[in-house]
């Protein structure tokens, strides 16, 4: 899943030192190196940015963390820790890059380029998901960080990519619970994997794994004897995605099936059997 996107700001922040060459880096002899500590804040900026143009992001990082240190008052210092973050997130050092965007959001909250850092927080661990056979701890984070973005910065020109990103992360933690909850459902366990589709329905319902979440939780009411909430989670199924294959599945399971209520006072059970079986929801 990792990608490397670009938005249009940091566009503007990488055009915006349009270099003037090398020589800042050297004296008049060229195998004379000039220390860190003899430059100014620009030279120091400059020679980071020749080395992210050449494509060698974490000592451009370095270069830029440099700038801080030693200018820590300066005005280049503060747009030198947003390409530090930026740096080192290319050059794939994702613990780096969290501290320097940290560092930045610490600093500079509000500023123009806090949308970013927080960004590029999410963005380190969203480029980490991995398949949902394995732990999600770094979708669950890549979630929490962008929530925090479109909590916090709802206005700016990352929110909407953030949102779309939260839909694929729920998603993907739903589709955990999912397999999860079937392991237990092959196996028996049918309480532990009616536990794992509820919170599916409850807090990932508008993920693509609902449909099946509800057909799961009529197997396993079935297979516990509970035939009144198999049929209601039927019900619901078959009101909410009646063209879905799992409103086939939870049919052929409940066909043939005498699930009426045995009593009057079942009068609830009643009104959801006919909706399902007379109402044409199955």
């Amino acid at each position: 899943m990792a990608f490397r996107r670009i938005p249009s700001v940091m566009v503007m922040i990488l055009t915006a030192g349009i270099l003037a060459g090398c020589s800042s880096i050297f004296g008049d002899d060229e195998d004379e190196v000039i220390p860190v500590e003899n430059r100014s804040a620009r030279e120091i900026f400059d020679a980071a940015q020749v080395q992210l143009d050449d494509g060698e992001p974490i000592n451009a990082a370095k270069g830029f963390d440099e700038i801080e240190r030693l200018f820590p008052f300066s005005q280049l210092a503060k747009r030198a820790i947003i390409m530090s973050a930026y740096s080192y997130y290319q050059g794939s050092d994702f613990p780096a890059a969290r501290a320097s965007a940290k560092r930045y959001l610490d600093l500079y909250p509000s500023d123009t380029d806090a949308p970013y850092a927080q960004y590029l927080i999410a963005l380190t661990y969203y480029d980490n998901i991995v398949d949902i056979g394995r732990d999600q701890a770094m979708t669950k984070n890549a979630l929490q960080e962008l929530t925090e973005l479109t909590r916090r910065y709802p206005d700016s020109e990352f929110a909407r990519d953030a949102g779309l990103k939260i839909d694929l992360t729920n998603n993907h933690i739903a589709g955990k619970e999912m397999e999860i909850g079937r392991y237990y459902l092959k196996r028996g366990h049918f309480t532990a994997a009616i536990n794992r589709f509820r919170v599916v329905l409850e807090k990932y319902q508008t993920t693509a794994h609902t449909p099946e979440a509800l057909h799961r939780l009529v197997e396993a009411y079935l297979s516990l004897g509970l035939e009144r909430e198999a049929q209601v989670t039927a019900a619901v199924l078959g009101h909410n995605f009646v063209g879905e294959e799992w409103y086939a599945a939870s049919y052929a399971l409940l066909e043939g099936r005498d699930l009426r209520p045995a009593s009057e006072e079942d009068a609830w059970y009643d009104s959801i059997y006919r909706q399902v079986f007379e109402g044409g929801w199955l």
